[in-house]
């Protein structure tokens, strides 16, 4: 699933589209994790593309009369593309733009999301709830440390809490918390203040990192420009079982929490006792 690194990636490399008029909208299949909107065929047309953000995993276009929310699912990605470029198998949404580019939505297991909202798009129910941004410096160790003060769950799975910080899924909490040196399996409430300073900076210094690499490329992300990112060359710990750790050669383990697998080094990341 992209997360946050990719999503971002995914927002930047459409900033060229700001200021451009739609000129048409095509729905090839509708049916992704919400219908795509019928009526944005005729909504969109005619509107100036004024502002593109991000909130968690939201990318949020801001049209003259709504907001369009995407999200990329478990496998989507969204290209820019000349109109003329023909639409593969799981190309399911265009919009194509007065200058003759094309947004497009690839969405293989089809749960991403279109969808539109008004101008208060900030109170819509998917928006209204989440944490903070853990770029931004809402997100600190001190509110971190007070939220997790009475979580007995493994701060693997607390950190992966959209309520909690946004954005940090199961990849960049593995490698933050090895960077950390926090064992994944460590009850939050048992977090010491100090300890939420180095997670805090390093969940920051992870995310960045994948930022500057355009993000991690698995299986499925690529960037608005059709290139892969290469932050998976700087896993430390995610994907490596059995691999020698790099700071000191023992080899990483998996566990399963929360139905996901999750990587660590024991040596590094030792238990509290």
């Amino acid at each position: 699933m992209p997360e946050l690194p990719e999503v971002e990636t995914t927002r930047l490399g459409l900033l060229p589209l700001l200021g451009k008029v739609v000129q048409s909208v095509e729905i090839r299949y509708p049916t992704l994790r919400w219908p795509i909107p019928k009526h944005l065929k005729q909504t969109l047309p005619n509107q100036t593309l004024h502002s593109l953000t991000r909130r968690a995993k939201y990318i949020l276009c801001g049209f003259d009369t709504g907001t369009l929310l995407l999200h990329l699912g478990m496998s989507g990605r969204i290209q820019l593309l000349d109109r003329n470029y023909p639409p593969e198998k799981h190309d399911h949404f265009d919009i194509q733009f007065s200058d003759a580019q094309v947004l497009r939505l690839r969405d293989p297991r089809r749960f991403g999301a279109v969808l539109w909202l008004d101008n208060h798009h900030q109170n819509h129910s998917l928006l209204n709830q989440l944490g903070p941004e853990p770029l931004e410096a809402s997100f600190n160790a001190n509110d971190l440390h007070h939220t997790f003060k009475n979580k007995t769950l493994a701060v693997k799975n607390a950190v992966m809490d959209g309520h909690v910080v946004v954005g940090v899924g199961n990849i960049y909490a593995s490698e933050s918390l090895f960077r950390a040196r926090i064992h994944p399996e460590t009850p939050a409430k048992n977090l010491t203040l100090k300890q939420c300073e180095r997670f805090v900076t390093e969940i920051k210094n992870t995310l960045q990192d994948a930022l500057n690499a355009g993000g991690s490329s698995l299986r499925d992300f690529f960037g608005t420009d059709g290139n892969p990112g290469y932050f998976q060359q700087e896993y430390f710990v995610y994907g490596r079982t059995g691999e020698p750790c790099k700071v000191c050669a023992k080899p990483i383990q998996c566990i399963r929490l929360g139905q996901r697998s999750t990587f660590f080094c024991a040596h590094c990341q030792k238990r509290a006792t």
